[in-house]
């Protein structure tokens, strides 16, 4: 059961605080108070309520209001309902009438607020904090033209048109929109780029040989010659996947990675001496594919100088 509550609190210098407590109408939770419309989340908030017996909930203002204290102190339950006790400022934002020194509500409450406040509605009390709606007697949004009851006092030697162009210049400089993310530390990098590892490059490279491979026997009719991608893909996984990559393991998925390349350089070359052409895209990966097949073999046999 729930009964919608009056959220027109009297003033806060009216709010029962204990004597010699003066609330200062600047303070934060009290303006936050002013800029959150309870009444809009209220009307959602009663609907979870269709029953008109049982036990009266506790007000939105009361729930909402807590678990945003909560959310921005990182406080427990029980911590959050004894600052809730001895502040006067969180009393205020959670709509009560006046000060009180007993708790407005125990600590197991607040899984009841938690369960019941969907994350809808939260957002949107984010959204309404961030971006608070304009009033009905506000200027309309399309007309960018200032009033002359709007302008800021000038001064004796500013004139009002000079004012008139300060605003209008600052409405343009709003209307610019985002147009990307700039990175400001240079040695920043996005975290999908790989570091590029031989074991690895040469992983891609068999597995863009195997694809000119598909390509020729499905284009021309001819059949699929045996490749060994299942036994050449886990033997590269068991190296990428191992937190510790020994120097001798290294070596060892390099050179079964070198025969799996050079297997399929020469079905390619077979293939190519019977006629077969490659597409013009697929000629300058090759020839990357095979000098870097070169570098890697040469450098296992450990030889210094390529020819």
């Amino acid at each position: 059961m729930y009964k919608h509550t009056n959220n027109n609190q009297t003033s806060f210098l009216n709010f029962n605080q204990p004597i010699g407590l003066h609330m200062n109408p600047k303070n934060r939770w009290i303006i936050l108070a002013d800029l959150i419309p309870w009444n809009v989340f209220e009307e959602k908030y009663a609907g979870l309520f269709p029953s008109s017996t049982g036990n009266v909930a506790k007000p939105l203002r009361m729930a909402l209001g807590s678990l945003i204290i909560q959310k921005r102190y990182s406080f427990s339950d029980e911590e959050l309902v004894a600052q809730i006790q001895e502040n006067a400022y969180y009393q205020y934002f959670i709509g009560l009438s006046g000060y009180q020194e007993e708790a407005p509500f125990e600590s197991s409450s607040l899984v009841h607020f938690r369960k019941r406040l969907s994350f809808e509605i939260i957002t949107e009390a984010n959204e309404y904090l961030i971006n608070p709606p304009q009033k009905d007697n506000e200027q309309d949004k399309n007309d960018l033209t200032p009033s002359i009851d709007s302008l800021p006092d000038t001064s004796a030697d500013t004139s009002v048109d000079a004012s008139v162009d300060t605003l209008s210049e600052q409405t343009e400089t709003d209307k610019v929109t985002n147009k990307g993310t700039m990175m400001i530390d240079a040695t920043c990098a996005p975290s999908y780029v790989k570091y590029p590892q031989d074991f690895a490059l040469l992983n891609d490279a068999r597995e863009k040989l195997e694809e000119f491979l598909d390509r020729f026997c499905s284009d021309y009719g001819l059949k699929k010659p045996r490749m060994y991608r299942f036994e050449a893909r886990k033997n590269y996984l068991n190296l990428a996947k191992s937190k510790k990559r020994s120097t001798k393991k290294i070596r060892k998925t390099i050179r079964k990675q070198l025969a799996y390349v050079k297997r399929d350089l020469g079905y390619l070359e077979d293939f190519m001496t019977q006629g077969f052409a490659l597409k013009a895209s697929e000629i300058m990966l090759l020839l990357t594919i095979y000098i870097y097949y070169m570098i890697n073999k040469n450098t296992c046999i450990k030889t210094k100088r390529i020819k």
